[in-house]
């Protein structure tokens, strides 16, 4: 019988995946100067934009910045 008080062997670290090396490269991310904006949805709604981002391969996030950035396009003037 082992000692109680030693701790239990933890195997090895799984190796890297796609999703890992996605979420360590930062990509979708918003810039350093950037803005928080806070809305409320309903938890359908939430769940119907963090599908439809998964399906594109793109966090909720940068999906809705891009939505937001072409119906509110920078004014030129």
């Amino acid at each position: 019988m082992s000692d109680p008080r030693q701790r239990p062997a933890i195997g090895p670290r799984p190796a890297p995946s796609a999703a890992t090396a996605w979420v360590r490269r930062g990509e979708g991310q918003a810039s350093a100067y950037s803005a928080r904006l806070t809305i409320d949805v309903t938890p359908s709604l939430r769940g119907r934009i963090k599908v439809a981002a998964f399906k594109r391969g793109v966090t909720a996030a940068a999906m809705l910045r891009a939505l937001l950035e072409h119906e509110f396009p920078e004014s030129k003037s």
